[in-house]
């Protein structure tokens, strides 16, 4: 077992579902069941599932959590690039946003291949 709150990557994550949070504050009221529930749910997925990931027993279980966690990821890669289509982000918030998250990206995938060879 891991303890999740030394990880980094759940650090990350926590700091950057607080910043979908604030963010999409600032979308449409009607989008509120629409298109911001969908973004805060995958942004609060991705430390969920590295800090459940991290109290299994083996390795390929705590790596199956952290492909969960890198799928919500994407997931919101996508809702924040439709964001921006609907005019909900600017261009610059949107490359802010994705510099994080796909720093969240590498750094989930190279602690699995580091699982993976222990």
């Amino acid at each position: 077992m891991h303890r999740f709150k030394d990880l980094e990557i759940w650090k990350l994550s926590r700091i950057f579902c607080k910043l979908i949070y604030e963010i999409t504050e600032t979308f449409p009221e009607k989008e509120k069941f629409g298109i911001i529930n969908q973004m805060r749910r995958a942004s609060v997925s991705i430390p969920s599932n590295i800090a459940e990931g991290a109290s299994r027993k083996s390795n390929k279980d705590f790596s199956r959590f952290l492909e969960i966690a890198i799928g919500s990821c994407y997931e919101l890669e996508t809702q924040l690039l439709l964001s921006n289509d609907l005019g909900f982000l600017t261009n610059n918030k949107l490359e802010e946003l994705l510099i994080d998250l796909n720093k969240i990206i590498q750094m989930t995938s190279k602690f699995m291949t580091v699982l993976k060879s222990k």
